[in-house]
């Protein structure tokens, strides 16, 4: 139990982590329910897609 909670909480803090340092979710760059969420999709996009880029590239070695 305690092991795979550990295991779980590392990879979600560094996923939250990367998304405010990396990607700018530090602060709300706009004003509005709508356009925050669109932020955080949009930040979670990119964050697939160099997770997917990541993967293909150790594919192809």
């Amino acid at each position: 139990g305690k092991r795979y909670y550990k295991r779980r909480k590392e990879t979600v803090e560094r996923i939250f982590a990367d998304a405010k340092e990396l990607h700018g979710l530090r602060y709300a760059h706009y004003r509005g329910l709508h356009l925050v969420q669109m932020q955080c999709l949009m930040t979670a996009t990119a964050q697939n897609i160099k997770k997917i880029a990541t993967k293909l590239s150790k594919v192809q070695e």
